[in-house]
């Protein structure tokens, strides 16, 4: 058996769609049997919380009276809940924290001290290309080598208008040929 290929399966593809059929059938169920599990305890849980309100016939004073307790309900409630709010921000940070420590702790993430240091291109090559990297690089053999010429000059203190005329045309230029050692004849 050719390791590439997949072992066949003993279920058919119709079983197979079926089976799936089935069980996204009965995740939706559930779905919607939780859905309504949650609203009935929401409206038991409002009607022991809130009693229904009778409001017919009450004179003003008493309509004045409930408006205050339930403004006093409604502080107490947004007390509450803005603690809840601040103890699960607090838990969250509380939680990244701790994550974050053992993020380090495990070392994935862990960023070292950098220091500065001073490192040759032969050593650079070895860490960045590990066994690869084969004998010594020197960067400087790369280079063109450059000649200087060193310049006559010419101390005798004669005029350079002179010397510019001597030298210029076709006499001037065979001048230097002869002077630099190239006629020979």
């Amino acid at each position: 058996m050719n390791p590439k290929e997949k072992p066949k399966s003993k279920i058919s593809a119709s079983r197979k769609l079926s089976l799936k059929i089935l069980l996204l059938t009965r995740a939706c169920e559930d779905l919607e049997k939780e859905k309504q599990d949650r609203d009935e305890e929401k409206v038991r849980y409002l009607g022991e919380k809130l009693p229904p309100l009778k409001l017919s016939g009450l004179p003003l004073a008493e309509l004045q009276t409930l408006c205050k307790q339930f403004h006093a309900k409604i502080d107490v409630v947004d007390e509450e809940r803005y603690d809840c709010e601040y103890k699960v921000n607090k838990h969250n940070k509380d939680i990244n924290e701790l994550k974050m420590k053992v993020q380090d702790l495990g070392g994935k993430f862990k960023k070292p001290a950098l220091r500065k240091v001073r490192v040759s291109a032969d050593e650079m090559m070895r860490a960045l290309l590990g066994s690869k990297h084969k004998g010594s690089m020197d960067l400087r053999a790369n280079l063109k080598s450059v000649k200087k010429e060193e310049v006559k000059v010419d101390k005798t203190g004669e005029d350079w208008r002179k010397n510019v005329e001597a030298m210029s045309g076709m006499e001037g230029r065979k001048k230097m040929f002869d002077a630099a050692g190239g006629g020979g004849q």
